[in-house]
């Protein structure tokens, strides 16, 4: 029972992408307006969330197993105490997963994010009345997951009254409540079928990151209809915010000390397209992408013309371009960032494969050729562009020809950052009913295969920046640890073998870790500064050595 000398205590653990930290911050901030104690140590809360992801297999798995050991620490130490679930996890099972995760209080959606205070009252009271829970085990957790695997392999329902599909009904917007069978007291779910909530600058949020940086969400949902992806299903179709109100919103976090501004969203290039007159959202290729924004007024709000407003904001900052889809590059875009001295010299765009047969089963409406086209434009257009990509191999289909064929393109592209994952079979989506699917031996082998291919090019890639001057931003003091892993002193790595006197120079402190321009919050590679800098601004440093992913400077 909650005391009533004292507000409320509320502890958040939040799993997944920068999108879902986003709103994890939301709810926060929203709990924080409300006069709720945000606690760090989950013993000491009133009541838990636990912010899920499910966008592959691993990430649902992760979910729950952090859902039934937050249940068996609650349990064991604080009965009183709410659990709540929020995120991509209830979104995809919001049907199924009262019955399967009974000790959960509240499953709650990504549009019910800036509510959080309301579904937490609601949560408590319901774990006021429930009786003992039974405990939860590894083999449960397993039993969990399997049936969220099976579930999801049901056939969509065409009934708008049908209750058990995890892809919803074609009923719109509804919220609906779920008894959970057998259950004393059935759990708050609250979980919009198709999501509509997106942000503005007015809507409280506490931020989690560190004060120099901050993620910016310009839009949320998808379009795109990738055969390998479930995200449209649990985060709806794209919604941009309007322009005014992103730029509002920068202007305030610069004024809170932030140094970096993180665009994402889930398609961050389709920005803007949306808030035309007579919308369709049937314009994901690049021909029809071109021919709507040709078609646009010069006024229109588009990626170009919000990057150009942020970019005149006061300040000395970087803007940083994440989530962006090959098929909405345009010219004018190229020649905004080239034009923008703020907007940081790096792009990340998810490619996924290269092979015109991969690309097609994966409907990702680019040909290998476009992609190569684009990334000699991206080049060409904007002098010392880092790019950084992400492939899936091991898809449905794959044969070794089509896997030579992306390492081929690997070692010839010679990408400054890039990341390999193994295909996910999700059973909700076209790839996970495809005929040929590759064993996950095969997958595993052939991700090891890609990113010896990419270590070779980002040794290179690392090599050549040695004696050149370079802009970054501080983060924080290094700890001994944290040096280590990073294999700093390792001769092994390309650092200074010439002279054996420069190892004891290089182990003498204090080290600061920092970040280039080449790299995103917690994605990239970092830079290891010798010498006292100040933590949250920028600094110039000299390049005197790398490892394999990370370089080593001095201060100039």
């Amino acid at each position: 029972m909650v005391s009533t000398n004292r507000p409320r205590r509320v502890g958040l653990i939040s799993l997944g992408c920068a999108k879902n930290l986003v709103d994890a911050e939301i709810m926060l901030g929203s709990l924080l307006q409300q006069g709720v104690e945000i606690v760090n140590d989950p013993a000491q809360a009133d009541a838990l969330i636990v912010n899920t992801c499910s966008f592959i297999d691993a990430a649902q798995e992760e979910s729950v197993d952090t859902i039934l050991e937050s249940a068996a620490v609650r349990d064991a130490r604080h009965r009183g105490q709410a659990l709540i679930v929020s995120g991509c996890l209830p979104q995809r099972f919001r049907h199924e997963l009262p019955r399967l995760l009974p000790e959960v209080d509240a499953f709650m959606g990504v549009d019910q994010v800036a509510e959080v205070g309301r579904i937490v009252d609601d949560a408590l009271a319901r774990r006021a009345e429930k009786a003992l829970l039974r405990p939860a085990s590894s083999a449960r957790s397993r039993r969990v997951k399997d049936e969220l695997a099976r579930l999801d392999r049901q056939p969509p329902t065409t009934s708008p009254d049908a209750g058990e599909s995890l892809r919803g009904s074609d009923k719109f917007g509804r919220t609906k409540t779920v008894v959970t069978p057998g259950a004393q007291v059935s759990p708050v779910v609250e979980v919009h079928r198709r999501p509509e909530f997106i942000p503005n600058w007015e809507t409280p949020r506490y931020r989690l990151t560190p004060r120099h940086f901050a993620y910016v969400k310009i839009a949320e949902g998808c379009n795109h209809p990738c055969s390998f992806c479930i995200i449209p299903r649990m985060r709806g179709h794209h919604r941009s915010r309007p322009p005014a109100d992103i730029v509002e919103e920068a202007r305030r976090l610069l004024a809170d000390g932030v140094r970096e501004l993180n665009l994402i969203s889930q398609d961050t290039t389709y920005y803007g397209l949306d808030l035309r007159p007579q919308h369709r959202p049937n314009i994901a290729s690049p021909a029809r992408f071109s021919a709507a924004k040709n078609a646009l007024p010069p006024d229109a709000p588009t990626l170009g013309a919000l990057l150009r407003a942020l970019n005149a904001l006061e300040g000395d900052f970087w803007i940083r371009l994440l989530y962006t889809h090959p098929a909405h590059w345009t010219n004018d875009l190229i020649k905004t960032i080239a034009a923008c001295p703020k907007v940081a010299r790096y792009v990340d765009m998810p490619l996924q494969h290269i092979h015109d047969a991969m690309l097609e089963r994966m409907r990702r409406e680019t040909s290998g050729q476009y992609i190569r086209d684009l990334i000699a434009r991206l080049r060409a257009g904007i002098p010392g562009i880092a790019l950084r990509t992400t492939f899936i191999v091991g898809f449905p289909g794959e044969t070794e020809a089509y896997f030579e064929t992306l390492l081929n393109f690997i070692r010839d592209t010679r990408f400054e950052r890039l990341g390999v994952f193994t295909y996910s079979q999700e059973e909700g989506t076209v790839a996970g009913r495809m005929a040929n699917q590759v064993p996950e031996k095969e997958r595993r082998r052939r991700r090891d295969l890609a990113m010896a291919a990419q270590h070779a090019v980002a040794r290179e890639v690392s090599a050549r920046q040695v004696g050149q001057i370079l802009r970054v931003l501080v983060e924080n003091p290094a700890d001994p640890r944290q040096l280590d892993e990073a294999r700093v002193f390792s001769w092994e790595h390309g650092l200074i073998r010439e002279s054996a006197a420069n190892q004891p120079r290089l182990r003498r402190g204090p080290w600061m870790v920092a970040r280039g321009e080449a790299d995103a919050p917690d994605i990239d590679g970092r830079v290891y500064v010798r010498g006292p800098l100040p933590a949250g601004e920028f600094a110039w440093v000299r390049i005197i050595g790398h490892t394999d992913y990370d370089l080593i400077a001095e201060p100039v």
